[in-house]
């Protein structure tokens, strides 16, 4: 990154981007956007030396880990899927109460015997058995699940990577279960879908997120420790 600018990155659009708005105004911070609203480069009223920089969710996640950004917003679930050694990467400043989701394990509500992951791992190995085949989890939350699954001790799986309708996979006969994000459950119930009694992976948020691995100068420094008391 050259120069001496702090580059912040925001969510482009929707009601994550509007949440995020209204959290840095209470905070004396008011973004203004270049190109007017559909740009996607911006800037805070009175704070010329941070380059705000509106990206998607996930994009903000890499840039942070990868150190191309120093300060962000985005979901912790992203974080954590995207990298294995996370807090060594990022600090994760403040949750921010709102954007909030579960990661969740979710099976066929006609499973009436399944209801905790042990449950579960029974039925992976049950399908292991008669059928030679591994039980299958629809997600795009591979890492998550891979190492919620081993903690939980299911090991008779595999994962078929879904990028999008998740809760649609079982009924379409793509995969027997899922890990998917949800917010009310609403969804998984209008799939007639449950979530597992213990099959909660991460309660997620927006959070305010800051790169450990971007090299700051001794100018972005202090500036870094000015915008880190504004968010008190």
């Amino acid at each position: 990154m050259a120069g001496d600018e702090i580059i912040f990155g925001l969510p482009s659009k929707g009601r994550l981007k509007e949440q995020c708005e209204a959290w840095l105004v209470k905070r004396g911070l008011f973004l203004k956007q270049t190109g007017g609203e559909r740009g996607y480069a911006a800037h805070f009223d009175g704070e010329p030396m941070v380059e705000v920089r509106l990206m998607s969710s996930s994009e903000i996640s890499k840039s942070l880990l990868a150190g191309e950004m120093h300060l962000g917003i985005t979901g912790e679930d992203l974080i954590r899927e995207q990298s294995p050694k996370s807090d060594e990467q990022v600090e994760f400043v403040h949750k921010l109460g709102f954007g909030r989701a579960d990661v969740v394990v979710a099976v066929p509500d006609g499973w009436i015997d399944v209801s905790t992951m042990g449950d579960l791992a029974e039925v992976a190995s049950d399908i292991r058995r008669t059928s030679g085949k591994r039980m299958r989890i629809a997600t795009k939350f591979a890492r998550l699940t891979t190492e919620f699954f081993e903690k939980c001790g299911v090991l008779d799986y595999r994962i078929v990577y879904s990028g999008s309708a998740t809760e649609g996979a079982p009924a379409n006969g793509i995969a027997e279960a899922i890990v998917d994000i949800t917010t009310s459950g609403a969804t998984l119930i209008a799939n007639n879908l449950k979530i597992i009694d213990d099959g909660l992976i991460l309660s997620s948020q927006a959070c305010l997120i800051k790169s450990r691995t971007a090299i700051l100068s001794p100018k972005q420094s202090a500036l870094m420790n000015e915008l880190t008391r504004k968010f008190g």
